[in-house]
């Protein structure tokens, strides 16, 4: 299921350093934030950086290069480490933000029973719808033209990169396929591209001990 997704050339010619990790997981048995997931937590808030980690610096000058400005949309995990303890969401997605934050890497997180064709990373055209969440309200937005954007048949499923994730794709309470994006930009090695996907892999074996799970490395 995983292995059409795709970066487009628009995208790997801002930065040639990016690479994606994809993990598809199904057949997880979520449901609320729990004691686990609160330890995951604040074992990742103990280790937290600054915002100022190379890490986050990197995504800062990836959001320049096509017009964003990262002081007013934070990158995820910039966002992440400003919010110590990060907040409980429910098991899956305490999981990926714990692992976020310990790794300093963007994850995403995307039920895949509300998708719709392949999930690429591409520049917007503008007039891809996108529905986010105002005032405990559904609307529907659209980005800039030539945003960095998420998206599958239907629309964008997550905006500049990894800063917002539409509703209609979120993972809840009730997910049992999903996929996850790990992000990874230069200086943060391969290598530790693939030990954050492990931890991950093996917080959702802790929630799930029967999940299947599958992944393969995106990019230029």
């Amino acid at each position: 299921m995983i292995e059409g997704i795709w970066v487009d050339e628009a995208v790997t010619e801002l930065r040639p350093d990016f690479r994606v990790l994809v993990v598809g997981a199904y057949g997880l048995r979520g449901g609320p934030s729990d004691d686990r997931s609160r330890a995951w937590l604040a074992e990742a808030a103990a280790e937290a950086v600054p915002p100022s980690h190379e890490h986050i610096a990197a995504w800062h000058d990836a959001y320049r290069a096509f017009g964003a400005k990262p002081q007013r949309t934070r990158p995820s995990v910039d966002a992440l480490v400003r919010r110590m303890p990060p907040p409980e969401i429910n098991l899956v997605v305490d999981a990926y933000n714990a692992v976020s934050v310990r790794h300093v890497l963007p994850i995403g997180g995307e039920d895949l029973a509300h998708y719709e064709g392949t999930a690429r990373l591409v520049r917007a055209s503008g007039d891809e719808p996108f529905d986010a969440m105002e005032k405990g309200e559904v609307v529907v937005d659209h980005p800039e033209i030539g945003e960095v954007v998420w998206r599958d048949d239907r629309g964008v499923t997550c905006r500049r990169w990894n800063w917002r994730q539409c509703v209609r794709t979120r993972i809840t309470e009730d997910t049992t396929d999903a996929l996850f994006l790990l992000e990874r930009l230069a200086p943060m090695p391969l290598e530790a591209l693939r030990a954050a996907g492990d931890e991950l892999v093996e917080r959702l074996r802790e929630i799930t001990p029967e999940v299947r799970v599958e992944s393969r490395l995106a990019g230029a």
